[in-house]
């Protein structure tokens, strides 16, 4: 317990070192995380990162993550990124007959939907930092909530939890605790709503608050499904006491392009 506390505090003030620099140092702090991230779950599916199924995951990915105004500066190219990511799509699907399917069309199903996962989540979590004004408030503000319903469901799950949540998936995720983390993001985000410019409208930040607290726990529990049918415990070592990148971005990278596509940030 003591050194997942002492990771916990260390990534954290990282992570928010990092959001309050913004401009390109946070750009290249996502991007290297989105890397990781993406490396560990190339490794779930036993895809070695060096191989050529590997560097077709982490270019497709990167395709989807950086931001467009970077793509276009330095790609001096007609073709917009997404155009790109599916000539890169076909390339594979071709590559499965090249090979005799030694790359298989499960492994480019599993390349494809995992770029998207990894390279949209981090692609808005750039976009709302670079977001005029206000860019700084919005992504502490969703970190924030993140942090307080990951632990108010913790601390509620272990004083009053008795029904579980989705024992299949994650046994010790409870109903009382899940309740009680989205109270607590909406008590904590008000607070954050009342003392700083990030909105205008309490409505809107309010559909925030819920809309973190509970996509953020499904986005939990999407990793730990993902874990569970690979058979793994966490989806790497890099943060001692706390897994891999993935284990601790979860959430966010869930959230955030669901707040995009609801049109909340």
């Amino acid at each position: 317990m003591k050194t997942r506390i002492v990771t916990g505090l260390a990534i954290g003030v990282v992570i928010l070192a990092f959001v309050f620099l913004g401009g390109w140092w946070f750009s290249i702090f996502v991007t290297l995380m989105a890397t990781i991230a993406m490396m560990e779950l190339l490794k779930m599916k036993k895809i070695q990162a060096l191989s050529l199924r590997g560097i077709a995951g982490l270019i497709s990915m990167w395709l989807l993550l950086i931001p467009t105004n970077w793509f276009d500066q330095f790609i001096p190219i007609e073709n917009t990124k997404i155009e790109l990511f599916i000539f890169l799509i076909l390339i594979l699907l071709m590559l499965t007959v090249l090979t005799k399917n030694k790359l298989t069309f499960d492994e480019v199903g599993f390349i494809i939907l995992s770029s998207v996962y990894v390279g949209f989540g981090f692609h808005f979590l750039i976009e709302a930092r670079n977001v005029t004004e206000v860019g700084l408030w919005l992504v502490l503000f969703v970190i924030i909530l993140i942090w307080t319903t990951d632990s108010g469901a913790y601390f509620v799950g272990k004083a009053m939890g008795k029904h579980k949540l989705w024992p299949e998936i994650s046994p010790n995720k409870t109903i009382e605790g899940s309740l009680g983390g989205i109270v607590l993001a909406v008590i904590v985000g008000s607070l954050f709503f009342f003392l700083t410019p990030a909105f205008t409208s309490y409505i809107t930040a309010v559909f925030i608050m819920l809309a973190t607290a509970v996509f953020g726990q499904i986005g939990d529990l999407v990793e730990s499904a993902l874990k569970r049918h690979y058979a793994v415990k966490d989806s790497g070592n890099v943060l001692p006491g706390h897994g891999g990148i993935l284990d601790r971005f979860d959430s966010l990278i869930f959230v955030m392009p669901l707040l995009h596509l609801l049109q909340l940030i």
